[in-house]
């Protein structure tokens, strides 16, 4: 029925199948499916989750948008204007203004009451000191050279005092040049520079215990000026009245001398003080406000955006979101809805066409909504966070999902998912199609280069080449987009170097995460297969050992599984690594599977047939359990519970039909009179539990496996033999329903039938007989 050369069979065999599924469901059976699908569990399911993604994506994509999407520092590529107008702390005026009162804050000087106090009791008790001296030689020499004391002043000065003590008037000179020396501080010339230069105010600040008064700023003497410091004392003594006759001895004692006596400065400057000053004066100004009017410019293309520009854009987004009608609001935001909902539309509507793993598992569509929508939440919330990295943020999470989708599914659903993902990231971020363009570019390179992975280096091919061309492209858009200035094209060539770096670090991040994605997605990568299929895996060495038969079995199995899903452009690997582990479960009972009882007794002859049943079935469950032992991926659990799928065990349950008909004659040549009823078995008793093959690959396994078996039991397997052997087990399992959960076509089944022909033929392939020989044949019982 299958013939390559017979066509128009192939075509009745498909016109009767249809016929008989329509005579079966009747003609209103499309309505029946229809009202089925509409009312199902799953539909509910996949509305849901539609439902849920549409709401998720707008309501990210509606807060993003609200979010300043431009940083400080960054080149403008458009010009904005003040919509509304607005008032906004000015941080750069206020900063100046504080700036501006800390200058004009009077430095605070502190007197050195030591200093001041021992000028004062030295002046005063200068006469008192002379009072009883008759000569000028009696006067010690330190004394004379610090008041500069000569014979004239001497007289004076002892007049300056009665009995001993200074005279009232000279107290009271005294007392009136103090008040004026505290009001006119004497400081060291370093000092002296640094007030006259810091500051801009004509005043300073005189501390003297708990008083504190303003003075002129020029009212400083500096010690080191000495013709200044001369001049300015003697003014000082002359006006607190001091006589002509004294006011040497009072000047000398303010003044230095040359090599001798320096006065010590009667004020210092004090750092502390004059800080909080100033600190008190810039705090107790308030904030300036500044109005924008609406049609400001807020800045312009080429721009470098300031951190003003920046508040101010800020400020302006809000005033204009606070008047905005609500309306207009509501509007802008369905418009979100519906773009997420008709997104999360073609999401789903792809799906359900393209890809029947998502439309038969609602809680792969879970999974697949939550990545999309996780992703553009992180592509959101870096951009939001940092803005000036979006040339990164808002391509990278994209690649990823295309990355993960072309690992968990195919390749063509990863680019749809991808740009349709793309643009909801767009919409989020309010970019244009440049930005897009970069997007579905790198989705496309991931996409075309991860065809297979097989080995680390087509990942890491894959990361360089989409470094490529992400980079290139970003800096492409880039020239038609951006201004051209010399520090634009520098940050163009910075944003497109991260781009193409930050795409092999998402590589490299997805190499280590790759076990996690498999998990997660329920599948196998080519490289991980390729690992399992070492015959040195553990599962793989104890089948070796406990049921080298049923290794070998499966090595032929194997390669003949791989040839044919290579025909119909299956996964061939996927069905080989499949094909090895098949049978694991038979390595538990060995000796009770003809491949394995090596020429001597048949243990199933002294079991009786429901018994031996038991044992052959028993081998796919306990397959199973030694895969979950093992830890094979879940992909391959699937080739163990299926390559049999629910066939008849039809040795044994022959056997038992055969024996129930012996044991009815029996009874009735004993008992001529009433009979017990003797049960037959019936098919259904002697089939294995299934599920059927659910994939292609699951499909092919189990024809190339019962085959396999059937071909060792023919004396003499010419390629004849072997191709009408082939073409009657399809038909069988045709015929049988085996296929009919899987996507199989007719097609596809005529190319594995003209595949496994072909290379079963080249293994049991014609020998030369050598004289002398005997060929020995054996008739095997396959289970």
């Amino acid at each position: 029925m299958l013939g390559s050369d017979r066509p128009s069979r192939v075509s009745e065999l498909a016109e009767g199948i249809r016929a008989r599924r329509w005579q079966t469901s009747g003609v209103l059976a499309p309505f029946s499916r229809l009202g089925r699908a509409l009312t199902s569990q799953q539909l509910v399911f996949s509305v849901l989750i539609g439902i849920a993604f549409a709401t998720i994506c707008a309501a990210i994509a509606i807060w993003t948008r609200g979010e300043p999407l431009i940083a400080p520092g960054r080149v403008m590529n458009d010009t904005r204007l003040v919509r509304e107008r607005v008032e906004i702390y000015d941080p750069a005026a206020t900063d100046l203004a504080r700036e501006q009162a800390r200058a004009l804050t009077p430095r605070v000087f502190v007197a050195d009451t030591n200093t001041l106090d021992e000028i004062e009791q030295s002046l005063l008790n200068l006469p008192r000191t002379l009072a009883g001296v008759t000569s000028i030689d009696s006067v010690e020499r330190e004394i004379r050279e610090q008041f500069d004391v000569d014979e004239d002043v001497l007289a004076a000065l002892q007049n300056e005092q009665t009995t001993g003590q200074p005279s009232e008037a000279w107290k009271a000179r005294i007392g009136l040049l103090m008040d004026a020396l505290r009001l006119r501080p004497m400081v060291d010339g370093e000092t002296w520079q640094k007030a006259s230069q810091e500051g801009r105010s004509t005043d300073i600040r005189l501390t003297n215990g708990d008083t504190s008064v303003l003075v002129p700023r020029v009212e400083l003497i500096n010690l080191d000026d000495q013709p200044r410091l001369y001049e300015i004392v003697n003014l000082l003594v002359r006006d607190a009245g001091f006589p002509a006759s004294v006011r040497r001895p009072v000047i000398a004692r303010l003044t230095p001398k040359t090599g001798g006596f320096k006065p010590r400065p009667t004020y210092r400057y004090d750092a502390a003080l004059s800080t909080e000053a100033q600190n008190q004066s810039a705090d107790a100004l308030g904030m300036v406000i500044k109005e924008s009017p609406v049609g400001e410019v807020i800045y312009r293309r080429d721009d470098v955006l300031t951190l003003s520009q920046f508040n101010l854009y800020k400020a302006e987004l809000d005033a204009y979101s606070r008047a905005t009608p609500p309306w207009k609001d509501t509007l802008r935001g369905l418009g979100v809805v519906l773009l997420a909902g008709g997104v999360a539309l073609a999401l789903a509507g792809y799906g359900s066409l393209f890809v029947p793993r998502l439309k038969r598992s609602p809680t792969r569509m879970a999974v697949v909504a939550i990545l999309l929508a996780g992703l553009l939440a992180l592509a959101c919330l870096a951009t939001v966070l940092n803005p000036a990295l979006i040339s990164v943020t808002a391509v990278l999470p994209t690649i990823a999902a295309a990355i993960i989708i072309t690992i968990a599914y195919e390749q063509r659903v990863a680019l749809a998912f991808g740009v349709l993902h793309g643009v909801l990231v767009c919409v989020s971020l309010n970019q244009g199609v440049s930005m897009l363009a970069v997007i579905v570019a790198g989705v496309a390179t991931v996409v075309w280069s991860l065809r297979e992975i097989r080995d680390r280096t087509s990942l890491i091919r894959c990361g360089l080449l989409t470094a490529l061309v992400v980079g290139v492209v970003t800096f492409t858009v880039g020239l038609i987009e951006r201004p051209l200035s010399g520090y634009s094209l520098r940050q163009l060539s910075i944003d497109s170097g991260m781009a193409a770096a930050s795409s092999i670090i998402l590589i490299g991040i997805t190499l280590f995460a790759l076990p996690l994605i498999e998990r997660a997605f329920d599948v196998v990568t080519a490289m991980t297969l390729i690992e399992l299929r070492d015959p040195k895996q553990p599962l793989l060495r104890e089948l070796q050992l406990r049921a080298p038969g049923t290794y070998n079995h499966s090595l032929n199995v194997a390669s003949i599984a791989e040839a044919a899903a290579e025909s119909i452009n299956a996964d061939g690997l996927l069905a080989y690594v499949g094909a090895l582990y098949h049978d694991c479960g038979k390595m538990n009972k060995p000796e009770y599977f003809v491949e394995n009882q090596q020429g001597g007794p048949n243990k199933h002859e002294k079991l009786s047939p429901a018994m031996s049943l038991l044992l052959i079935v028993g081998h796919v469950k306990d397959g199973m359990e030694l895969a979950r032992e093992f830890g094979l991926p879940r992909p391959l659990h699937h080739f163990i519970e299926s390559h049999h799928g629910t066939t008849l065990v039809e040795f044994f349950y022959h056997r038992a039909r055969q024996q129930a008909l012996k044991d009815s004659h029996r009874q009735h040549e004993d008992h001529e009179g009433e009979l017990e009823d003797t049960h037959v078995p019936e098919e259904f008793e002697y089939r294995y539990p299934g599920p059927r093959p659910q994939t292609r690959e699951a499909a092919i396994l189990m024809l190339s496996d019962g085959i396999e078996s059937a071909t060792r039991t023919l004396a003499e397997p010419t390629p004849a033999r072997i191709e009408a052997l082939v073409r009657a087990m399809a038909n069988k399992r045709l015929m049988d329903g085996q296929f009919e959960e899987c996507d199989i076509t007719l097609k596809d089944l005529n190319l594995i039938v003209d595949s496994i022909s072909r290379t079963l033929t080249s293994i049991y392939h014609g020998r030369v007989v050598y004289p002398g020989a005997r060929t020995e044949s054996r008739v095997e019982k396959s289970a």
